[in-house]
């Protein structure tokens, strides 16, 4: 697998900034191609077939064809398609993406520091905030304005793109990279505050599959996991309270699993995870284990299996402690003919603190050894 290209971390470009406050797409695209253009490199402006909105994309390709179309407004990667046969057309998608920035690959960030506690009496009079307005308030990405911040490539193998943003007192840069056999998402995130912050975190990656019943997951054999929800974000499909609905699994459906409760704790037993079913787990060691001297933790990487177009997708995580894997079962169908999981590297169930003046990275590489 080839390295991640570094972080340049230099000042951002905020003449380039992607928010529908900025230029007209147009406008804002000749810039961006004046600014960074270069070989595998390339801004475009992209329509939404259901509003008719147009926003800047950026397109990163390499010498072997493969591809990859990251949306510069919300950092949404929305369009991954290596060359995975060794034919001139040999290329397939990877991800589910629907209209709306729906699936892809989307990162997810919130902040869940502890509010500080007063001995203020609480106003009988004062109406409740709704409890979608507080969880929309932990999200640092919410109404984020990215900028493109640098990029850079290595001959015509290995291209990436920098965007950055900030919220509060906290500066975020997340790095896309492509290169022929593997595409990475990275993220650092640095405290310029005086103050720790809390974060759960995750890269979730929508990934296609041609039959609902030829889908499964492979390598978290004896681990531990339990069930629980995804990161609600705006690029889901499936939303946390739909994910955790129970499916009958129909009368000639057999699985050597049994689900789970809400918090319960299971060792995966099967090397195979069929994903036909609905399902939404977390795979890591339990946070009271955590506390000991030794404990098993979860694999760094595991692989998604397509048996219907016979392809394999080796996903790695780096920063990150948890593993989500949801698949939506029958409420597939609701989306189109093609089923999907949304799986990916996490931090849900325990927080990362970030103290000030310093930084906290992760990471997702999704690769592939499907031309050997």
């Amino acid at each position: 697998m080839a390295s991640l290209l570094p972080f340049s971390l230099l000042k951002p470009t905020t003449i380039c900034k992607a928010s529908s406050t900025a230029a007209p797409p147009a406008a804002l695209v000749e810039s961006l191609n004046d600014q960074f253009a270069r070989k595998g490199i390339n801004f475009l402006e992209s329509t939404d077939t259901s509003t008719n909105i147009s926003s800047p994309i950026v397109e990163l390709s390499v010498r072997n064809g493969s591809s990859l179309k990251l949306q510069l407004s919300n950092a949404h990667v929305t369009s991954y398609k290596p060359k995975v046969y060794w034919k001139d057309d040999g290329f397939e998608e990877v991800l589910y993406t629907l209209p709306l920035s729906k699936g892809g690959i989307g990162l997810v960030l919130n902040d869940v520091t502890q509010p500080v506690t007063t001995t203020k009496k609480p106003d009988p009079f004062r109406r409740s905030e709704p409890a979608a307005a507080a969880a929309a308030k932990g999200s640092l990405l919410a109404g984020a304005e990215w900028s493109v911040r640098d990029v850079d490539s290595d001959s015509f193998d290995a291209v990436q793109v920098e965007l950055s943003c900030t919220s509060g007192s906290l500066e975020i840069t997340y790095v896309v990279s492509l290169y022929p056999e593997s595409m990475a998402s990275a993220v650092l995130v640095k405290n310029n505050g005086n103050k720790a912050i809390g974060l759960t975190s995750a890269i979730l990656s929508h990934i296609q599959f041609k039959k609902r019943s030829g889908s499964g997951i492979q390598g978290l054999q004896g681990c531990s996991y339990c069930s629980h929800p995804p990161l609600s974000s705006p690029f889901e499909i499936v939303s946390p309270a739909e994910a955790m609905k129970a499916e009958d699994p129909g009368m000639f459906s057999f699985s050597s699993e049994s689900p789970s409760k809400l918090g319960e704790w299971t060792t995966q037993e099967v090397p195979i995870t069929i994903l036909k079913n609905k399902l939404s787990r977390v795979y890591t060691a339990p946070p009271s284990e955590r506390s000991k001297k030794f404990y098993r933790t979860t694999p760094s990487k595991y692989e998604t299996v397509d048996q219907g177009r016979e392809l394999v997708f080796r996903v790695i995580r780096m920063g990150y402690d948890d593993i989500l894997v949801s698949s939506p079962g029958s409420l597939s169908e609701k989306y189109g003919r093609d089923y999907f999981i949304c799986t990916g590297p996490a931090s849900i169930l325990v927080p990362v603190t970030v103290n000030p003046g310093e930084e906290w990275r992760g990471a997702q590489v999704i690769e592939h050894d499907n031309l050997t």
